[in-house]
């Protein structure tokens, strides 16, 4: 979980109240948050480096708050406070809208198609008319900070750039170029440099050092542009000296290189909502029952209560007109919520975990021991036979033969679910020695299909006929029929799919889907 940095009395004051560090502790707990540490920059320095590496330092109340991984909006000062105030109804959750220039003529970036190469997405927005003051323009920055190191990925996914608007000129040019064609002054220096020097120049630097591995070996780094080709930024590494932001900026120009245009947008939405209170996009909306929300959360409220709970969450929430439904309105902040699932979750949270009912489960189950000691590690698979075959190369010093199967959930795409992919259930198993062994593996599929009481036969039977398929050795390859309905595969592997598992001796496969037998 991300840890946030608050000064103590700075929240207090932007809250409207004092709270003790009790009542506080049980405010974040209220609101699904952690009070994970009371401390001060000197007790931190001291703790880490000595009594005197920390002479001089600040003694300020520090609040660090423990902000669930997938909660962006709560990664600064700003956010924390305007979820807090309106889930403690202090205020109404916001409502944001774009904000058009008084010139009527909005920023344009062009993307140039050299950039598919490196980077190929880029999103941008403006924020007019903005009053820094250094409190606030430290948490502008540590934000852009947490934001990289979050949803980022490291820059690796986005890469964040702040320009002052009005030292530039749009429209910006968002291209690729070689290294030794990029050339300007980076932020903080003094002098101009090559993009080759400027990657030769950050090998040593303690922070920038870490990201210079996303494109040096590229032979084209990215490059923002404005009209008159003042270099703003090369992400995701460093911007230009010449549009850095100040106390003194009043417009600031926001760029979002990406590898990902999905995380982009998110990034690009929250360092816009959480400081467009200094200085407005669209909502979407999602229907759901009231009823659904009492059953998975296990409560039972009406319909009304249950809006006035989400709203308290800043999803604002009103009863439609049949008394049942209710539509929420999803602000860009809550970038979250991909699924009805999280707006009970919200649901839950204002309710209170505390306060919901303890009540015995209608089903009883038998209990068993925990495989694995407890520990469960799941991996979203689109086959399972990748998996035995390394765990054939982990065995392959092993007495031959080896045979190992699986029976398991694999993920496929589906348009038709609510999430894009759906659970199948297959068995999968491999026969490892110095023949082949397809009559091996063509027998277990017999006797799998005795098991389940299905009789040779082409219409309500099953059967297999001939197949090609890439990951099977040319002509030794079938494709298995269960009810006149195609459910899986069997063969002789190929030899580059064993080779690439570092296996030397042959192997043969089956891969079916049981679904249709549950």
């Amino acid at each position: 979980m991300p840890t946030v940095s608050v000064k103590r009395d700075l929240l207090f004051h932007a809250l409207g109240r004092t709270y003790s560090d009790e009542e506080f502790d049980e405010l974040c707990f209220e609101f699904g948050l952690e009070l994970d540490e009371i401390t001060s920059e000197k007790d931190i320095i001291s703790r880490e480096q000595g009594d005197t590496k920390a002479e001089g330092a600040s003694d300020v109340i520090l609040y660090k708050i423990d902000v669930p991984a997938n909660r962006y909006d709560l990664l600064c000062l700003e956010g924390l406070v305007r979820g807090l105030q309106v889930f403690k109804e202090k205020m109404e959750a916001p409502r944001y809208r774009r904000v058009s220039p008084t010139s009527g003529e909005p920023q344009r970036l062009v993307i140039t198609e050299e950039t598919a190469a490196v980077r190929p997405h880029a999103v941008a927005a403006v924020l007019r008319n903005i009053t820094f003051t250094q409190e606030r323009y430290d948490s502008f920055i540590e934000l852009q900070e947490k934001l990289h190191q979050n949803v980022c990925r490291k820059r690796t996914l986005v890469a964040i750039g702040t320009h002052d608007l009005d030292t530039i000129s749009g429209p910006f040019t968002y291209t690729a170029k070689p290294p030794d064609d990029i050339r300007f002054t980076p932020l903080n220096q003094a002098q101009e440099y090559t993009a080759t020097e400027l990657m030769n120049l950050y090998k040593t630097d303690s922070h920038l050092r870490h990201y210079l591995h996303i494109i040096e070996d590229k032979p084209v780094y990215p490059v923002i542009y404005d009209s008159n080709g003042i270099v703003l930024s090369m992400p995701p590494i460093i911007n230009g000296d010449h549009s850095k932001i100040s106390l003194n900026t009043k417009n600031v120009f926001i760029e979002c290189t990406a590898t990902d245009l999905t995380k982009a947008k998110i990034v690009l939405d929250m360092m816009v909502t959480m400081f467009c209170e200094y200085c407005e996009e669209p909502f979407t909306k999602e229907t759901l029952s009231g009823d659904f929300i009492n059953r998975k959360v296990g409560i039972s409220e009406s319909t009304e209560r249950i809006a006035q709970l989400l709203t308290k969450m800043c999803l604002r929430s009103e009863v439609m007109s049949d008394g049942e439904q209710i539509e929420v309105e999803i602000p860009p902040t809550r970038s979250d919520v991909i699924h009805a699932c999280d707006i009970m979750e919200d649901a839950a949270m204002a309710y209170g975990f505390n306060n919901i009912i303890r009540t015995t489960p209608r089903t009883y189950t038998v209990a068993n021991q925990v495989r694995g000691g407890g520990f469960v590690y799941r991996v979203a698979r689109t086959t399972l036979l990748p998996g035995l075959l390394k765990t054939l190369a982990a065995n392959r010093k092993m007495p031959l033969p080896l045979r190992l199967f699986e029976i398991s959930d694999v993920v496929l795409k589906d348009e038709t679910k609510d999430v894009g992919a759906k659970n199948n259930r297959r068995l999968c198993a491999v026969y490892y020695n110095k023949s082949p062994g397809f009559e091996v593996i063509h027998g277990l599929m017999d006797r799998v299909m005795q098991l389940l009481e299905v009789k040779p036969g082409r219409d309500e039977g099953y059967h297999i006929q001939a197949a090609q398929d890439s990951s099977f050795f040319p002509g030794r390859c079938a494709e298995i029929f269960a009810h006149g309905k195609s459910i899986g595969r069997l063969g002789v592997l190929h030899p580059d799919v064993i080779s690439r598992f570092e296996l030397t001796m042959p192997c043969s496969a089956l891969d079916i889907d049981i679904e249709p037998f549950l």
